[in-house]
Order: structure tokens, then sequence, then C-alpha cells
């Protein structure tokens, strides 16, 4: 099955460098003149594939990079001045595949971030069948990013775009949801652990999958996500991987509200 989201357009990220002595994650603290932050909402265009991408970076320096394809690249953000670097690891949204059949691949992103403004990295990637990917990532800083979080603020009944399933979301963060046509329960949480930026954090598991989402019954999920309430109706873009003892999984959904 071919999954295709509508995603935030991110900035083109460039082949990741090995950097140096990295001391700190998001919120800087390095050795650097200056300590800058990566966390926020990010976007703009990898000019190596041509696609748009979506960066969701919260303060503890936990890091999704959406592709507009549905690639999810995942990792913790070092920060050291204005340097930035990470190892990630990367997954095809659920039910893709990269190019070459696999379902996972790990690699690194180097480069420079400005506070509030831009990131700029180079990715290099290789999958678990040996295919190599770069991108050339230049992203912007979303104004939503300060629009705040809190599970009041993200409550709510939300159905993703593609596959229907309805998200309901309680004032305390419970999160629950069901897909009528293929039978998929999930159960989870909404949190937030910095207030002053629109992320949150995010785990559910399925349960009583059908079909090829029969895969992902007990698989953990957790990732991150961003509310954007100034559409109308209000959108969620959360991207989430998992993993069992010989599978990989990435999540990238965009939910509207309702």
């Amino acid at each position: 099955m071919n999954r295709r989201r509508s995603l935030f357009t991110l900035a083109a990220l460039a082949p990741l460098i090995a950097a140096g002595c990295m001391s700190s994650t998001d919120s800087g603290g390095g050795n650097g003149p200056t300590t800058q932050s990566a966390t926020g909402v990010w976007s703009g265009t990898d000019s190596v594939s041509g696609l748009g991408l979506t960066a969701l970076i919260n303060a503890a320096g936990q890091a999704m990079f959406i592709r507009a394809d549905g690639m999810l690249f995942t990792g913790t953000v070092q920060v050291d001045g204005s340097n930035l670097a990470l190892s990630v690891d990367g997954y095809p949204d659920f039910a893709q595949l990269f190019s070459d059949g696999s379902d996972y691949g790990i690699g690194t992103l180097n480069g420079n971030v400005t506070s509030g403004s831009s990131i700029t990295a180079t990715l290099s990637f290789m999958t678990s069948n040996n295919t190599a990917i770069t991108g050339d990532w230049s992203l912007n800083y979303e104004a939503l990013s300060d629009d705040g979080s809190s599970t009041t603020a993200i409550s709510g009944n939300f159905t993703d775009n593609v596959t229907a399933t309805v998200y309901s979301i309680s004032t305390t963060g419970a999160l629950s949801g069901q897909n009528q046509s293929n039978g998929c329960t999930l159960s989870g949480s909404v949190s937030s652990a910095d207030s002053m930026h629109d992320l949150y954090e995010i785990t559910y598991t399925y349960a009583n999958c059908t079909g090829t989402y029969a895969a992902l019954n007990g698989v953990q999920l957790s990732g991150l996500a961003t509310l954007n309430s100034m559409l109308s109706p209000a959108q969620i873009t959360l991207a989430l991987t998992g993993a069992t003892a010989s599978d990989h999984f990435g999540l990238v959904a965009t939910l509207t509200g309702s």
C-alpha cells in the first residue's frame, strides 16, 4: 500500500559531515563562541531530491525530519556553538519501502543552526541494503514554533487524512483512536515537556489491526507532533517510529480536527 502524506515544506538538508566535540543537545552549551538552539518546527527543501522537508526538534534535542515522500530521519541533535550534528536512523512511511526494498538505514547529519532562523545541513545515509542517500537541506524556522503547547490546546478529535483513523485526545493528554475499515484501535498519550514551543511528545500502541496494518499490532510507537491552530480546522503533524525484533516502522501523518 502506498501511503503519501501532506506535510509542512522543509528546506534542503546537506550530507552530514563528522562533527567535532559535541557537548550538548538542542539547547547548546558547547565550546563555540555562540550558543544556538535547534528547538522548533522547521520547513524547507532538500536540494538533492527536490522534495520538501519538515523538522520537529524538541528542547531535549529529539528530532524528526520528514521528507515529502514520507521518508523519516530521526535522532538526537547535538549543538556546539552554532554547529549541529546527529546520528540518524531512517525509515520509510508505513507501509512503503526504500527503493531497494529495505525498511531501515543509518547515517549522519551535520551542519549549522541559527536560533529561531535557519538550519543548513548535509545528510549522508545508507539503507540496510547498502543504498546511499544524500541530502542538502536548508530549513527555516516556522513562526508557529512559538505558539506554545499544552494538552488542553491539542485536545479534541482529529482524523488521519489518509487512513481515516479517528484520534481522540483528552485535556489530560490521554490518546485513543479507531479505524473502522481495518479494525485498528490505538491507545497512548500526548504530553509536552516544553510549554514555550509548539511541540509534543507522543506515544501509542496499535491493537486489533487486520490486513497490512496487522504488522503494527503490539508495536509501541513514539515520536513528536506539532499543532497548527491557525488553520481551520486545526491540523496536527506527527511522526513516530517503532520496531520489533525483525522489522522497523516509521509513521508520518497529518490529522485534521473535527
